[in-house]
């Protein structure tokens, strides 16, 4: 039983690194362009097509 008191305190103090770290991510505009990130990969850069 008195492991409990380790293990919550331990998944609160995760949680909240997640959470900071998550709103980090979205303050540095990690999320700000997505569907032009997901569209990068489609498109061919001109340097590949002149290859001998």
């Amino acid at each position: 039983m008195s492991i409990l008191g380790f293990l919550i305190p331990l998944a609160l103090l995760m949680g909240l690194v997640g959470l900071g770290a998550f709103f980090w991510a979205m303050k540095s505009g990690q999320f700000e362009d997505l569907d032009g990130a997901a569209n990068r990969i489609l498109i061919e850069e001109e340097d590949e097509e002149q290859k001998p």
